[in-house]
Parts: C-alpha cells; sequence; structure tokens
C-alpha cells in the first residue's frame, strides 16, 4: 500500500501556527497566481471554529492570515454564520468558489466566492440542515453547477452516505441523487460507518477520481481513512470503481495522537495530471500531506473495487 499513497515525513502546518490557533486541520488549498493559496480550519484557543485565508509560495510553506475571513453579502444578504469549518475550495469559469460545514441553525453547506483571496462574497447556503462535507465538481456538468453533500444529524453523526445535487445558478439546488452509502462491515469494515466526500473531484481519462473519508466505530471510537472511487464524467452519481481497502489509515504519531485521534480526514488535492499531493487533517490538530501517481492509484481502484 505505501508504493501507492505515501506520507510526507513530517505534518506541514503545525496546531500553533496563528498565534489565536488550538488547532488548524481539514483544510483546502489551490494554485493561485505564481504559487498557492487556500481556505484552513482554525479552531482558537477557546475552541471556535472560523476559517481562514493563506497563501504559499510552494504548498508545503504558508503564511496564514491572522483573523478569520470576514463575508460580503453575495447572491444573498442573508449570511448569519454560527461556526464554519471543514473547507473546500475550487476554480469554476471565473473565480474560487468555496464551501463550508456553515452553522446555521445546525450544520448545513456554506458557500462563497473570492477572486483573490482577500474580499470573500457569501452566497445561500445549498442545503437545509442537516448537512456536512459539501464538495464542488470544478467544472459544470450538464450545464449545471454539482456538489456532493452528506445529509447528516445535529450531533457527531453515526451514519451518513455521499450524495450529490445540481444547481443552474450556485443559489437553487435541486435533482438530488444517491452516489455511495457505507459497506457492510464483512465487505469493507474501514468504511461501514459513514463517508463523505473529501478533496474535489480530479478529471481523468477514466473519469472523476474522488479521495473520500470511511468512517468505522471501533471500542476506542471512530477512526477515519482514506479512499478512493471513480465516478462516471458525464453521470457522476454512476460508481464505476470503489476501493474495498483504505488507501491511507491512522498510522503516524501525528495522525494517532491529537484532539481527536486516529483521523485522517482529506479536504484537497492537487495534480499534474501524473501525481497528486493530498492535503489532510490528522488527529483534527495538525494537516498533513500525502503522495500518489495517478494512474497507480486508478489501476488499485480496478483491482480492488467492491463493484
Amino acid at each position: 500500500m505505501h508504493s501507492i499513497i505515501n506520507r510526507d515525513k513530517v505534518s506541514i502546518i503545525g496546531r500553533y501556527q496563528i498565534p489565536s490557533s488550538n488547532s488548524i486541520f481539514n483544510s483546502a488549498v489551490i494554485p493561485f497566481g505564481n504559487g498557492f493559496a487556500g481556505v484552513f480550519r482554525c479552531d482558537n484557543k477557546a475552541v471556535q471554529m472560523n476559517i481562514f485565508a493563506g497563501f504559499s509560495k510552494d504548498g508545503i510553506n504558508w503564511e496564514i492570515e491572522h483573523k478569520p475571513i470576514q463575508m460580503k453579502a453575495g447572491n444573498t444578504k442573508m449570511i448569519e454564520s454560527d461556526y464554519k469549518y471543514d473547507p473546500r475550495v475550487t476554480f469554476i469559469e471565473d473565480r474560487y468558489w468555496i464551501t463550508w460545514c456553515n452553522g446555521y441553525h445546525g450544520p448545513t453547506i456554506g458557500i462563497a466566492y473570492t477572486y483573490d483571496f482577500k474580499e470573500f462574497f457569501q452566497c445561500e447556503n445549498a442545503f437545509l440542515p442537516f448537512n456536512r462535507n459539501g464538495v464542488l465538481f470544478p467544472e459544470k456538468i450538464n450545464g449545471k453547477y454539482c456538489m456532493l453533500s452528506r445529509p447528516s444529524d445535529n450531533e457527531h453523526t453515526p451514519f451518513g452516505d455521499i450524495y450529490l445535487s445540481y444547481s443552474p445558478d450556485m443559489k437553487y439546488w435541486g435533482e438530488h441523487r444517491c452516489v455511495m452509502k457505507v459497506t457492510d462491515f464483512k465487505e469493507s469494515a474501514w468504511q461501514c460507518t459513514k463517508i463523505g466526500a473529501g478533496p474535489v473531484p480530479l478529471k481523468t481519462k477514466e473519469g472523476w477520481l474522488l479521495f473520500y473519508h470511511g468512517v468505522i466505530n471501533t471500542c476506542n471510537g471512530f477512526r477515519y481513512s482514506m479512499g478512493a472511487a471513480l465516478l462516471d464524467l458525464k453521470q457522476p452519481d454512476k460508481v464505476l470503481y470503489r476501493s474495498k481497502d483504505y488507501l491511507l489509515a491512522p498510522a503516524t504519531q501525528y495522525e494517532l495522537i491529537g484532539d481527536v485521534p486516529n483521523v485522517v480526514f482529506p479536504c484537497a488535492a492537487l495534480n499534474d495530471d501524473e501525481k497528486v499531493a493530498v492535503y489532510y487533517g490528522a488527529a483534527d490538530t495538525v494537516v498533513g500531506v500525502a503522495f500518489g501517481y495517478i494512474n497507480e492509484i486508478i489501476d488499485f481502484l480496478k483491482n480492488n473495487s467492491i463493484n
């Protein structure tokens, strides 16, 4: 398995990288200008959840703003938010879109856009509470925006499947379709409790490559690992292949030990059509990065699929 996905030797973003932070994890990055930009989950020392902008020249060393993102009105004046966490970011057409778990009478999917990662414009929430893991596709599909999500509850959800929804305008969402459900314990136990979309899907010749987290409820609590699936390019609720074995699971000290132990939670993936770097939250405390080759991952899926 280590020949498919390899970790960096250490986490790349520590928990105390900005003065106010208790932890920095579950964050999203993207190429921007001559370097990279990102939206980072930084829980403060009162353990309040919020998102912060950051920049990097090399994707490894990051300068994160010390104050959280202040939203302006986008396609709505209703930008109420009790908390923000677990962002994703992608570029579509002419701007960068950010999705996150937004606190509005419970967790739902918040949406905003930016052109420069300095001004951010918040839009209508995508769905009713309760929902998590809102992940946009990086282009329109059949002329519509497309988003993955996981309907949930208001607690530390002990269940969850991945659904897909469409929008003509990034404001009104519908045409909800089930994509993947949790597995039977005997079939693939690491993803038998709940699953959720991770980074923005990568477009390949074989299909949309989706990294996702899977959860098992053990005697020591939830354990989060990372798997992958290949979705049909034109009909992305159709799963072509889905990994039976995980690609990445908690193993290093910074994945096993932290505020929430035994967690690998992928949120971003950079690629050059050959290699991929997956950024993930480790133990709900720091950010790690892992590397792989896209062709090897797809071959692994074809030979290790539960479909």
